[in-house]
């Protein structure tokens, strides 16, 4: 048996690695990047065979954040050119949610910028959300609106929320590294009142934002602590116009180590595959299906995905299925003669060789 086997074994049994196994896995190498998959997938299969749960973000408001977070384009001061509008009405996000909803997604994920809400924001939203659930009634909704004030995760529980997203995104000791207008512990804070108000927690983390391996496990033990039900993982996006703009750290291997490692430590979490996957895991994705149950459906909040089509397809390639699809569904994006194109170019022909 080796050390990979043992560490697999102990996440079924739902015991925690060591701080020293979970870095063994972020410092495996890329011989060893093929185990580290196979071993991660043994405890995905475990906890969730090989379903994959799909969900859609709606950025209900965007941008002309106070916050100061280093890594986000809807912050103070950012030179992003991302969008910037104040809260959608509430028939823009129910049919941006439902269209989600008839892509597959089985939770709309409804985001807004800024610190936190106002009691008339948590008005809105609930309101919304109640009007998403009477329409919707077995499609879950997570909300991510910034920090919580006492009572507001009550509110959104009455109203019919499923789940509250608020990330760690980082180590306690990198967080003053990234962010300076609020603290580590308002996070932990944020997260701890949404559970005791009975919604499901949803916290996780961005990776490449110049952490250490010791700060990527102590984030991951950390999240452990919380027993969130969600693990997003993010990779950083480093828009220009941010501080992090010229954070290219990552690699498709290490992303996919990084994936195991969080898997290891929160066995039976739905481990999520979240914002930056295209860009940093590249043709490597399917790969990371091995290791997540999740993962979000076409667009972020301010950056572009790849089509839900593309996406359904990458799932269905892979060997895995759609969580709530008809069983009896066709695979997407089945082989089909239209896909099948005649060679115009290169030898033979005056048009330059596809290179």
């Amino acid at each position: 048996m080796t050390w990979l086997d043992a560490l697999a074994d102990k996440a079924i049994d739902l015991a925690p690695p060591t701080r020293e196994e979970a870095l063994a896995v972020l410092g495996s190498s890329d011989d060893d990047l093929m185990d580290v998959v196979a071993a991660a997938f043994r405890v995905r299969r475990q906890f969730f065979g090989r379903r994959v749960k799909l969900n859609y973000l709606v950025n209900i408001k965007s941008g002309l954040c106070p916050e100061d977070c280093f890594y986000c384009s809807q912050r103070v001061g950012s030179g992003a050119d991302v969008l910037k509008y104040s809260w959608l009405k509430t028939d823009e996000v129910l049919a941006s949610a439902e269209a989600g909803v008839a892509g597959g997604a089985r939770r709309v994920c409804l985001v807004a910028s800024g610190r936190g809400p106002t009691d008339k924001d948590i008005d809105r939203v609930a309101s919304t959300i109640s009007a998403f659930k009477s329409r919707n009634p077995d499609v879950e909704v997570c909300a991510c609106l910034g920090l919580l004030s006492d009572g507001q995760a009550s509110r959104l529980a009455d109203a019919g929320t499923t789940a509250y997203n608020h990330n760690l995104n980082t180590s306690g000791g990198h967080y003053a590294d990234i962010c300076t207008t609020h603290e580590y512990a308002d996070r932990v804070s944020t997260v701890e009142s949404a559970k005791s108000a009975g919604l499901s927690p949803c916290s996780g983390l961005i990776a490449g934002m110049g952490e250490t391996d010791e700060d990527l496990v102590d984030v991951a033990f950390a999240l452990r602590a919380l027993s969130p039900d969600s693990v997003p993982v993010n990779f950083l996006i480093p828009f220009d116009g941010t501080p992090l703009a010229g954070e290219w750290t990552l690699t498709p291997q290490r992303c996919l180590r990084i994936l195991a490692m969080v898997r290891f430590v929160c066995p039976s979490a739905e481990v999520r595959l979240a914002g930056g996957r295209e860009i940093h895991l590249r043709t490597l994705q399917p790969l990371a299906l091995h290791v997540v149950n999740s993962i979000f459906l076409g667009d972020y909040l301010t950056s572009e995905g790849q089509p839900g089509a593309a996406d359904l397809a990458m799932i269905a390639d892979a060997g895995f299925t759609v969580e709530g699809a008809d069983a009896g569904a066709p695979p997407a994006a089945a082989p089909a003669a239209d896909q099948v194109h005649v060679r115009r170019r290169g030898a033979g022909t005056a048009i330059p060789a596809n290179t």
